[in-house]
């Protein structure tokens, strides 16, 4: 069941707003308030990697731009026994001329970010981002 919560804002903030709402794809301001709203309590909550606990256990999507002969170091990353990656994909980006590798992520956020900056200082690797993922305590899975 659905619950109305009102509140009350001017009239620029509600035109940046309704901007803001057509430019990101979402069809009312409900599911963009919503999903902006647990998005921003679940950053304040948590933090970002870096901030975290190294000891707290967390899971996640690890996204690594690269150029393709760096396979092999990725290889290393994936066999690590300090995390566990539970899948990952693989595409070569023929446009940018970039290979793109995404992992499923889980273990202590201190393997993580010690994962994550060494791709970072990895040569040709060219972007690395992790996403934590929403944390629950029930749901779907």
């Amino acid at each position: 069941m659905s619950q109305i919560i009102t509140f009350s804002v001017d009239k620029e903030f509600a035109s940046r707003l309704d901007d803001f709402i057509k430019q990101t794809g979402y069809k009312n301001r409900s599911m963009f308030l919503r999903d902006a709203s647990l998005h921003f309590a679940d950053a304040s909550l948590r933090g970002d990697l870096d901030s975290m606990d190294a000891e707290q256990e967390i899971e996640g999507t690890a996204v690594v731009y690269f150029q393709h002969h760096v396979e092999n170091k990725l290889a290393e990353f994936r066999h690590s026994k300090e995390f566990n990656i539970s899948s990952f994909n693989h595409n070569c980006l023929t446009q940018s001329h970039t290979c793109v590798d995404t992992m499923q992520v889980s273990g202590r956020v201190g393997a993580i970010q010690n994962m994550i900056n060494g791709l970072r200082n990895t040569k040709d690797v060219d972007r690395v981002e992790f996403i934590a993922a929403p944390f629950r305590d029930s749901g779907c899975c």
